[in-house]
């Protein structure tokens, strides 16, 4: 019954332009920082971590901007799921086409690290372009099939259940299907290996540098950022990574998360 409210909520309120949208998903924000203490304090921890030069008044000032961030977010996914494709492409703009364009004869896989604009990217990019991706079944069957459809609502990509192994996934980028690759699932310690990530040991899966491997891959970054205000989101296409994959794993793990740290800062 909750999900059943939660979901009419978020496509009532897909009909409000995005200046009187984006301020009520942040009060929204506010609250669940508020209400939801289990995960207010995992984000505490984890700054506490990586930024232990920080007073615990700019920790705490850190954490709420992000619940902010993540409450408008949620609130804006109900235009992805349910608006035209115009308005999904006006809600996410593109940069650095060109990155990907430069290597579009080879197979791709887009480093998408898990901020809060990764659905919006997504989304983005299958307004347009074919691609594949691994997914997530969950729990509630009603959530599932929302965010399973308004996945592929558009340019229907190939999905792969996590649960599926690598080697279909790795026939569709041999194909010619870039990959959206989620660099932060879990998979548990058969496929993680501990390296730092703000100079935490951190367990870290290695599947960016073995699939890129097996594919014959070069790996683009896409990073999806939400813009101030209302502005919506920009999709950064990055440079591809030269000299990836190597023939250390632990050093292409390391360099991976040291591009998240960056893209962080």
């Amino acid at each position: 019954m909750l999900t059943r409210l939660a979901l009419a909520l978020v496509w009532l309120l897909r009909f409000l332009p995005l200046a009187a949208l984006a301020p009520i998903g942040r009060v929204a924000g506010l609250l669940a920082y508020a209400l939801v203490r289990e995960r207010r304090d995992v984000t505490l921890t984890n700054l506490g971590l990586c930024f232990p030069h920080w007073s615990e008044s700019e920790q705490r000032r850190t954490a709420r901007r992000h619940f902010q961030a993540l409450g408008r977010a949620t609130l804006e996914h109900g235009v992805l799921w349910w608006s035209s494709k115009k308005r999904v492409q006006r809600l996410v703009r593109i940069e650095g086409e060109e990155h990907w364009n430069a290597v579009r004869d080879r197979p791709v896989i887009w480093l998408a690290p898990h901020f809060v604009g990764l659905d919006m990217g997504g989304v983005r990019i299958a307004t347009e372009h074919r691609a594949v991706s691994v997914y997530s079944r969950q729990k509630d069957p009603l959530f599932d099939s929302v965010l399973y459809e308004g996945r592929t609502r558009f340019v229907m990509p190939e999905l792969y259940s996590r649960h599926q192994g690598v080697r279909s996934l790795v026939k569709s980028i041999r194909r010619g299907l870039p990959f959206y690759y989620l660099p932060d699932m879990d998979y548990g310690s058969r496929d993680s290996i501990f390296v730092p990530f703000f100079g935490v040991s951190a367990a870290t899966i290695t599947g960016l540098s073995r699939i890129a491997r097996m594919a014959g891959a070069v790996v683009v970054p896409a990073v999806t950022r939400q813009l101030p205000g209302a502005g919506g989101y920009v999709l950064r296409f990055y440079p591809a990574w030269e000299d990836f994959p190597s023939e250390d794993l632990e050093r292409d793990t390391r360099r991976m998360n040291a591009f998240i740290e960056e893209r962080v800062l």
